[in-house]
């Protein structure tokens, strides 16, 4: 310990004699950290932290698997069934996203919410900070409605006051009494303001057991049960559910999943991967410290030997080398620390809204032991040539030495990390290549429409209007649709209800003119539906291929006719004959093809192509039926066509004001932006391993510069006894240039297998391009030579300009 002790003040003292050494090293050394402790911020905070509920290794995800399709809704009948007969779960909740007009407490507003089962708080275990949860009884249609606020929402509308609880607040057009606040820290995906028994939901469909509704389960097994104990109790009740209902329930099965895996979704290859890379970046930050210390060590060479002569044991010198590396690394790892901090608040700002669990990433103890891990390791990596080249043999060489002799063995070692950096760089970069060049791809695919100067929002009817019959809320619409395409800058505007490219799923069953209709529902076909007007194609800017769209004359008076699609066409008539056939959705009226259009990429521009359901189909609004009618007062999606690039959102907004004061227009959105968000993860993590593969060929380039410097200046006498004896400037400059590339090509060829290799673990993060793509190969290594020869033409041009009698007296 006193020898540890007088070694951790030497190596500080030698530290301090060389400010530019120790400041360099330092500075390198935190970048390579902090940014991995500020990339493992988030890995820690979205993969391993546990999600912040009691026991939430018990909390799962449920939905139903039906034929053909991974998973998919619940109906809420077999939910009930679920939750009565299962023997696993200790409490079972249902939950449908929902949007709800909030009036009063100052200018309407539309908030977010959820339809969910009694049962909810005691599934997450979670105790409201103000009054209770929901009562079993309250899930039943009739009785007094109730709500449960989010935390944000108290506070923002009614100043966090105690006295909400006696209190209504009128959600749409109904009055519900607040019976609860929930705490602030509850976040379940993303979670809503305002929370409303499933009871409350005025949907004919909830009763059926074929309608899922858009209804997903969460459950809290029993302790001890493990999910796929869970998964085989619901799929012994999902196989009663066959045997009594077949129609509605054959061939169904439960997907049970971990809420955390459901949560996190796919973003866990991603985050390794990236977490992977940017270790690369501190490896490549170790070999430049490790080459900065080896030139030190170089200098140093004849110090360590005396020390040797005069009874220094090898073990001794290695430990006074590696304590100084380590000291640097802890210096770098403080300094890490701070930018990784710096780091991870300005991510935060950056990171996807797609993202799962970003609120929850933080630097926190795991971090903290994770940068002290990493700053020791790095400590011992970068120490570890120079104190492995202090070895006995070289001692008596060293004092025999003029000091400036045996070059080429001297920098050997630094001409191996060179090749290693260049290596690693390479890796990275062509990775960095394969992501760019598949979010070129992705861009320049034909979504089936045309995104430039298309805007979405959603628009909500007063609550009064709701109540109003079918026919009038027909005409309000019709007088709104009329309205909005008679703005100036306005050029196509419809509404639409249903699948919409990106943002929303509809589908439905039904069966062909010439079949017998199927007994059960697994047996129908199925394809994604819209409800659209007759400006519909105009708007998103949709190819009509064969027949006609839809015109004021299909409404609710005219004969029932539908669209389709390419797909839809191409599978189900594949002899080219759909004009004029017809199709049944249940025991509804035949509707008639009148028109095919182009295929849009419903489900996003990267995986629409693997998805088993891409046939679509397109209704005319004006025709829904009177009982469907209600749905679209309470929320229906505009897509509008302008002259420029931006709706003119303000004039929107004081139209449908004008209208009604109690109208609301909501979440305005161009499709670039949709379509920008949709790939938000790609391009996340593009950008993350773009900056780490410019890193990497920076630390690489200086990596290459620094030993060049260092064998010119180490070759001063020698390349000045050249020039003396005529050698040109062109032979100087391929001398010196032919030692960098040497170590570049090698490192090239190196780092070009490696890639070979690893880039396979980028199958599914890339698209369009293979993960083996001979040009991307190709351009990387050409780069890296472009700028090996760019670092090493500056010593170079050094050595060019030395005086052979100043060489010639060099020591």
């Amino acid at each position: 310990m006193d020898n540890l002790i007088k070694d951790i003040r030497f190596a500080l003292r030698s530290l301090w004699r060389r400010p530019g050494f120790t400041a360099i090293a330092l500075l390198t050394l935190a970048l390579g950290i902090g940014i991995n402790a500020a990339l493992f911020s988030v890995v820690n905070g979205v993969l391993l932290n546990p999600l912040p509920f009691p026991q939430p290794e018990q909390l799962v995800a449920m939905d139903q698997s039906k034929p053909n399709f991974e998973t998919g809704a619940i109906p809420y009948p077999n939910f009930l069934d679920l939750r009565k007969e299962n023997q696993t779960f200790a409490a079972m909740s249902i939950f449908r996203t929902a949007a709800f007009s909030l009036i009063g407490s100052g200018e309407p507003e539309r908030v977010n919410g959820r339809y969910v089962s009694a049962g909810f708080c005691s599934v997450f275990g979670i105790t409201p900070v103000l009054g209770r949860g929901f009562l079993p009884h309250e899930d039943e249609p009739g009785v007094t409605p109730t709500v449960l606020i989010s935390h944000e929402l108290w506070q923002r509308k009614f100043g966090g006051s105690a006295d909400v609880i006696t209190r209504t607040i009128t959600l749409d057009d109904k009055s519900y009494y607040v019976i609860g606040v929930l705490p602030p820290d509850f976040r379940f995906f993303q979670t809503g303001d305002v929370f409303v028994p499933i009871g409350q939901l005025d949907a004919p469909g909830l009763k059926r057991r074929g309608a899922g509704m858009g209804l997903h389960g969460i459950g809290r097994l029993k302790p001890g049960v493990t999910v796929e104990q869970g998964k085989a109790d619901l799929n012994r009740i999902y196989q009663n559910l066959a045997e009594a209902y077949p129609g509605t329930n054959k061939g169904n099965s439960a997907y049970v999943a971990s809420l955390k895996q459901r949560l996190v979704g796919k973003i866990g290859p991603t985050l390794w991967m990236l977490l992977g890379a940017v270790g690369f970046v501190l490896l490549i930050a170790c070999v430049n410290v490790g080459n900065l210390m080896l030139a030190r060590a170089s200098g140093r060479s004849r110090e360590f030997a005396i020390r040797a002569a005069l009874g220094a044991s090898w073990w001794r010198l290695v430990r006074q080398s590696l304590t100084e590396s380590v000291l640097l690394s802890f210096g770098g790892g403080a300094l890490g620390l701070l930018f990784a901090y710096w780091t991870t608040h300005a991510a935060l700002r950056l990171l996807p809204a797609t993202l799962p669990r970003s609120q929850e990433v933080r630097i926190d103890y795991r971090v903290l032991v994770f940068a002290f891990g990493i700053s020791l390791l790095s400590g011992l990596l970068a120490g570890l040539a120079p104190a492995l080249r202090s070895s006995k043999s070289r001692f008596s060489n060293a004092l025999k030495e003029s000091g400036r002799g045996n070059i080429r063995a001297r920098s050997r070692a630094q001409a191996v990390l060179v090749v290693a950096e260049v290596a690693l760089a390479v890796v990275l970069l062509i990775g960095a290549g394969l992501m760019i060049r598949s979010i070129r791809a992705l861009w320049n695919i034909d979504p089936g429409f045309r995104s430039d100067n298309l805007t979405t929002f959603e628009l909500s009817l007063a609550p009064a209007a709701r109540t109003d019959k079918p026919d009038a809320i027909r005409a309000n619409l019709r007088q709104l649709s009329d309205a909005l395409n008679s703005l100036p800058g306005i050029q196509a505007a419809s509404f639409q209800s249903g699948a919409f490219p990106i943002l929303d799923e509809d589908d439905t069953l039904f069966w062909i003119e010439g079949e017998t209709k199927p007994t059960i529902g697994s047996d129908m076909h199925s394809t994604l539906t819209s409800a659209v007007e007759p400006n519909y194609l105009s708007a998103m800017g949709i190819a009509l291929k064969q027949g006609r769209f839809f015109d004021n004359h299909d409404d609710e008076h005219a004969p029932w006719v539908i669209v389709v699609d390419e797909v839809f066409a191409n599978k189900f008539f594949p002899h080219g004959d759909a004009i004029g056939k017809w199709i049944r959705q249940g025991d509804d009226n035949p509707q008639t093809i009148i028109g095919i259009v182009g295929h849009v990429k419903m489900w996003g521009l990267d995986s629409d192509d693997t998805q088993p359901l891409r046939a679509q189909l397109y209704e005319p609004l004006r025709q829904f039926p009177d009982q469907a009618v209600a749905q679209f007062a309470t929320g229906v999606r505009v897509a509008v066509r302008t002259t420029g690039s931006q709706a003119p959102m303000d004039s929107i907004r004081s139209l449908v004001k004008n209208l009604n004061g109690q109208n609301l227009v909501y979440n305005p959105q161009t499709m670039n932006e949709t379509i920008a968000e949709s790939l938000a993860s790609r391009r996340f993590a593009t950008l993350l391993l773009d900056s780490f593969a410019i890193l990497a060929l920076l630390m690489a380039s200086l990596g290459l510069y620094g030993v060049i410097s260092y064998l010119v200046e180490r070759r001063t006498q020698e390349l000045g006894i050249r020039i003396a004896l005529g050698a040109q400037t062109r032979n100087v400059l391929r001398l010196v240039l032919g030692d960098g590339l040497k170590m570049t090509a090698l490192g090239v060829a190196v780092g070009l297998v490696a890639a070979f290799g690893l880039t396979r673990l980028l199958t599914g993060m890339v698209y369009g391009v293979s993960t083996t793509d001979p040009a991307t190969f190709a351009a990387i290594a050409i780069l890296l030579i472009a700028v090996a020869l760019l670092a090493c033409y500056i010593p170079a041009r050094r050595a060019t300009r030395v005086d052979p009698l100043t060489a010639l007296r060099y020591e």
